[in-house]
C-alpha cells in the first residue's frame, strides 16, 4: 500500500487551563491552517520552550485543545534543549520530561509533557481492514528518495473511522530520507 508521508515538525498541544494561564482567560486559538487529520489545525498562537541548555522560540500551537499539555520535538531539538526525552506514542506523557513553556503574558513550567513522537501512521479504518492490519500494529515503511532511500521499522499503526491515512515522521526522520530536498510536493511511502 502507497502512503503519503507528511513531517511533523516541532509543536505543542495545550489543555485549556494552561491556555487560559499563558494567554488570559479570554484567549481562544484562531486556527490559520489545517492539518491533514480532520479538525486539527495550526493556530496563530507561537510559544518558547525553555531547556536547561537553550531555549527554542516560535513553536507552533496546534489546536483543537486536549485534556493534557504534550510537546513533541525531536532529538535534535532535545538535545539543543539539554533535555532527554521518550520515544513515545502521542498521549503518553506520564513520567515524560519537564519544560518551561513562555507565553504572550506569563509562564509555566510543566513536571511533565515533552516526547519525541514515535513514528506512526494515521489510518482509516476501512484502510486498515482492506489491509488487514489494527490499531497498535507495527509495519515497516519503505520511503524512496532522491540518494537516501531507507525503510523505517518500528512503525505504528494508529486506526479511527476518522482518520486520513497518513504517516507521520518528525524532522530529524524526514532529514534522513532526504524529504525536504524532494522534487515532488508530495512524499510516498510504501507499507512492507
Amino acid at each position: 500500500m502507497k502512503i503519503l508521508i507528511e513531517t511533523s515538525a516541532r509543536h505543542i498541544h495545550l489543555n485549556e487551563k494552561t491556555l487560559k494561564f499563558l494567554c488570559g482567560e479570554n484567549f481562544k486559538l484562531i486556527p490559520i491552517k489545517k492539518l491533514s487529520q480532520p479538525g486539527n489545525f495550526v493556530s496563530q498562537l507561537r510559544l518558547e520552550i525553555v531547556g536547561p541548555k537553550k531555549s527554542i522560540k516560535n513553536i507552533s500551537v496546534l489546536g483543537p485543545l486536549r485534556k493534557e499539555n504534550q510537546i513533541e520535538i525531536s532529538i535534535t531539538d532535545a538535545i539543543n534543549l539539554g533535555i532527554k526525552p521518550f520515544i513515545r506514542e502521542s498521549g503518553n506523557i506520564k513520567n515524560s520530561s519537564p519544560i518551561k513553556i513562555i507565553g504572550p503574558s506569563k509562564s509555566i513550567n510543566l513536571n511533565e509533557g515533552v516526547i519525541i513522537a514515535k513514528r506512526h501512521i494515521h489510518m482509516n479504518s476501512k484502510d486498515a481492514k482492506k489491509e488487514n492490519l489494527k490499531n497498535g500494529d507495527i509495519v515497516k515503511v519503505k520511503i524512496n528518495s532522491q540518494e537516501r532511500s531507507l525503510i523505517f521499522d518500528d512503525v505504528i499503526i494508529r486506526t479511527d473511522d476518522n482518520f486520513l491515512t497518513v504517516m507521520h515522521i518528525d524532522t530529524d526522520e524526514s532529514n534522513s530520507a532526504n524529504i525536504f530536498n524532494s522534487n515532488s510536493d508530495k512524499i510516498y511511502g510504501e507499507i512492507l
